[in-house]
């Protein structure tokens, strides 16, 4: 875990976002302030009882502006920022790594940022989950995008196409370690602070061939 201040690891965060091109920020952003209002509002009243119209008024927004960010109420708990942020990242590692490397400097990186910074809304964010049986359905849907991410930042280290066979089970088996990782912590089995140690394990194990 990273010994930098919240304020320094929200300057990173914040630098990394200005590097996104504007149109992509600007979403980032707005899409963000929604999640903050929808989960303050979840966590204060629950989720089955929020509506999507109680979530558009505490952002000042309509409701036809809630779905156009989000396409269902699920949506505002399994979606995040995060992905074009860890793809930026990716793409700066030193070329010579190999993918899975490059993956676990990014993560070794990334992920003491977004504890300092997001902890409490990814806590509010994996207990609904957790309690909301529709949510942990949709999660699988969820991870659809961090593969497309995912697979287009190996492509380009690799230079494959992203929808190369080797690239997408490449992906597929990382996103496979990363939820191995997710379901531990939210079955008990390890806790927040360990949780970045936890998943550097499962990707070098997944390196490694998974050897049982």
């Amino acid at each position: 875990m990273s010994t930098s201040s919240p304020e320094h690891a929200i300057d990173r965060m914040e630098d990394r976002l200005a590097r996104l091109p504007l149109r992509e920020r600007k979403k980032l952003r707005t899409r963000r302030a929604i999640q903050d209002h929808a989960l303050r509002l979840f966590a204060a009243q629950g989720y089955d009882e929020t509506t999507v119209e109680q979530i558009a008024a505490a952002a000042e927004i309509s409701p036809s502006t809630f779905f156009r960010y989000f396409p269902t109420k699920e949506d505002v708990v399994i979606t995040d920022e995060y992905d074009p942020i860890m793809a930026e990242a990716i793409r700066e590692q030193p070329a010579e790594l190999p993918p899975i490397d490059a993956l676990r400097a990014m993560l070794r990186e990334i992920l003491p940022q977004l504890f300092e910074t997001d902890l409490d809304a990814l806590k509010t964010r994996l207990r609904i989950t957790a309690e909301v049986p529709a949510l942990r359905g949709r999660t699988f849907e969820g991870m659809r995008a961090t593969f497309t991410v995912l697979s287009e930042a190996f492509a380009e280290r690799t230079g494959r196409a992203p929808d190369d066979p080797d690239v997408e089970a490449f992906s597929w088996a990382v996103l496979g370690v990363l939820q191995a990782a997710l379901y531990r912590l939210l079955d008990g089995k390890t806790t927040y602070e360990d949780l970045p140690a936890q998943i550097d394990h499962n990707l070098r194990f997944l390196a490694q061939g998974c050897p049982l």
